[in-house]
């Protein structure tokens, strides 16, 4: 009998998405971690299979108290993405503290584990985009939420959890769009939210650019569909003699003006983009090039072609958002 795959976070974007592949691959016996609160994330979890869900804290307790059978890996997906989240202290202990004491218990018996990092642990990017080992202790977050994740990076290289016999993974994803995400809210992609300012209004909104040498809508992202970043979580998932700290980007940056574009063309709508001002809280904290760099990705053996935004723009709209009607 196959051993028991954790996935926490289960219910949300990359979450979902990762236990439906998962069963696509014929994996059922999953047991799932989240907190489903009171709005709609739950729905993502409708037609899928597993073994059973459970609470965060409740799940924590049995790590604790080493009460978890017949475990062969654990995606940790589960945290805070909120990078505007303030307290700090809450940050601390949902995204930094949970992740240690689960790698912790993963390396004791033997388990794979694979966690979500952030590009966010980049900042404003002057020190580039490497995932290289010698440059992640250089690197300065530039708000709570990336210096959160930025702390487990630098505890599991300080504690060589990325190598020896039962290595951890931890991957940076960059600006994940793809269906299932909607609950996110004002954390979904621009894509979920082109998409329906588009069906509202005609038109697209982006922020102005404050910088010199980035005009209106020039700015740019490494943008990943979720089943690229899914694809390249369940490789590390079952690569598990390889660790290490990698990029999950498609190493491509685009502009924020193309996207909108694709996001038109998905639709067969003429394009109309409105340039809006940026809130004077984000001018100082905002990311104006992001682009994964992916050497050390591709010499971990993943070698599969990434989508680029006109493809998976094309499959979100065209086979999610429209039969949603969102």
């Amino acid at each position: 009998m196959k051993k028991t795959i954790v996935v926490t976070g289960a219910a949300g974007f990359i979450g979902c998405n990762t236990v439906a592949e998962l069963n696509r691959r014929g994996e059922e016996r999953l047991l799932l971690v989240d907190e489903l609160g009171t709005d709609d994330k739950w729905k993502n979890l409708v037609g899928l299979k597993f073994d059973d869900i459970v609470a965060p804290d409740d799940f924590l307790l049995r790590v604790e108290q080493d009460d978890l059978k017949d475990v062969r890996g654990i995606v940790h997906l589960g945290a805070c993405s909120s990078t505007t989240e303030r307290d700090a202290d809450y940050l601390l202990q949902n995204n930094y503290r949970y992740t240690r004491t689960l790698a912790e218990w993963s390396a004791k018996h033997e388990v794979r584990f694979v966690y979500a990092s952030s590009g966010a642990t980049y900042g404003d990017g002057s020190l580039g985009y490497s995932d290289e080992d010698a440059v992640t202790p250089t690197l300065a977050p530039l708000n709570m939420y990336g210096y959160s994740k930025h702390m487990v990076d630098l505890w599991a290289l300080k504690n060589g959890m990325f190598q020896g016999a039962n290595p951890i993974v931890g991957l940076k994803y960059f600006n994940v769009y793809g269906p299932h995400e909607e609950h996110k809210g004002e954390m979904r992609s621009v894509v979920h939210k082109s998409y329906g300012q588009i069906e509202r209004e005609g038109k697209v909104r982006l922020f102005k650019s404050y910088l010199p040498g980035y005009a209106d809508g020039e700015q740019k992202r490494d943008f990943l569909y979720v089943k690229d970043a899914v694809d390249v979580t369940l490789y590390f998932l079952e690569e598990n003699k390889v660790g290490g700290l990698f990029n999950c980007g498609t190493g491509e940056a685009r502009t924020w003006k193309s996207l909108a574009q694709a996001v038109f063309d998905a639709m067969g709508r003429e394009s109309k983009i409105e340039y809006i001002e940026m809130p004077e809280t984000l001018r100082g904290k905002y990311q104006y090039f992001t682009e994964a760099k992916i050497e050390k990705l591709r010499a971990a053996g993943y070698d599969r072609k990434f989508m680029s935004i006109e493809e998976g723009v094309r499959e979100y709209v065209q086979t999610y958002l429209a039969a949603k009607g969102n």
